[in-house]
């Protein structure tokens, strides 16, 4: 029998529950432990959000759904950045397998090399220090004419949640978590790859009322991306604009950016300018986005073979 290729599916990570939360943001933090002040102030968001912790869990359904969706030729796995199992452990489960050639896929549609090329390079670390298997990466696929389809067809469906009055004077917001702003110095790709998925897709919808937003900023002295989402929802408000739709485009499931950042944090900033918000639907392990994944992965085995 033919050994199948590996398929390393990697998301961020979250913690498991509170009692985690420190473990998981000295993590995120390269093991430097956090202030008093900004584990609880974490802690107080996985609590607003009714103490769920749900990325690992719909990782591993899109996973397990990815596999089936690809079939016998394929075998998945995850590795996490942040949270076990790790990327490393991912991969040496692979080899354990017998896995000899595999596939990276990050859970992101958009590349830059702060994000996505850092799980590259911990797959790449834990692959030639003990032995394979020999991967290739799927870089990006903010593009691919599936994952498209899907993601017009959520920003329909939520403009279609509105009053007529509403649509009328709506503007789409299409977000992406922000990123330090240095990433520009070196040409990353990333911004210019979110206003492409805004285009294309407004392009699909005939769409005139859109633009791209930044959400999530980290906790550092440093610049991050704008304008944050908060201001433009804000600023659509004074323009006169009747409701905000919100796509996160960058996401691709339920979790704390989506189910704090958004439906909490941004939701409150747009009752109080007066402003309707709402959001599209969250992939997860929809059976659509699924298809679209494999058909990713499909395409890029075929163009690298």
């Amino acid at each position: 029998m033919t050994t199948p290729i590996g398929v390393l599916v990697m998301a961020y990570g979250t913690a498991s529950d509170q009692d985690d939360v420190e473990r998981y943001y000295t993590d995120i933090r390269g093991g430097r432990a956090p202030s008093p002040e900004a584990l609880e102030e974490l802690k107080a968001r996985y609590a607003a959000i009714g103490d769920t912790f749900p990325l690992t869990k719909i990782t591993t359904e899109q996973a397990d759904a990815l596999g089936r969706a690809l079939g016998e030729t394929f075998r998945t796995y995850i590795g996490m950045k942040h949270a076990p199992p790790f990327v490393a452990e991912g991969v040496a489960r692979m080899r354990e397998d017998g896995i000899l050639n595999a596939v990276g896929l990050v859970l992101a549609p958009h590349y830059s090399k702060m994000s996505v090329g850092g799980y590259i390079d911990r797959v790449k670390k834990a692959a030639d220090e003990d032995g394979g298997p020999a991967f290739s990466f799927v870089e990006q696929w903010y593009d691919h004419p599936a994952f498209l389809e899907v993601l017009t067809e959520r920003v329909a469906s939520a403009r279609a949640s509105l009053t007529d009055e509403e649509r009328d004077n709506d503007l789409v917001v299409f977000t992406a978590h922000s990123l330090p702003t240095k990433i520009l110095e070196y040409g990353d790709p990333y911004p210019a790859q979110l206003q492409d998925t805004a285009d294309r897709v407004a392009g699909a919808l005939g769409l005139d009322r859109y633009r791209i937003g930044w959400q999530s900023e980290g906790r550092t002295p440093d610049p991050w991306i704008g304008p944050p989402l908060d201001e433009i929802i804000r600023k659509s408000a004074a323009e006169g604009h009747s409701a905000i739709v919100v796509c996160p485009a960058g996401f691709v499931s339920d979790h704390l950016e989506i189910l704090y950042d958004i439906d909490i944090e941004a939701r409150a900033v747009a009752e109080e300018a007066g402003i309707v918000l709402v959001r599209t639907a969250s992939m997860n392990a929809d059976p659509a986005f699924i298809d679209a994944l494999a058909k990713v992965v499909r395409d890029h085995v075929f163009k690298e073979g």
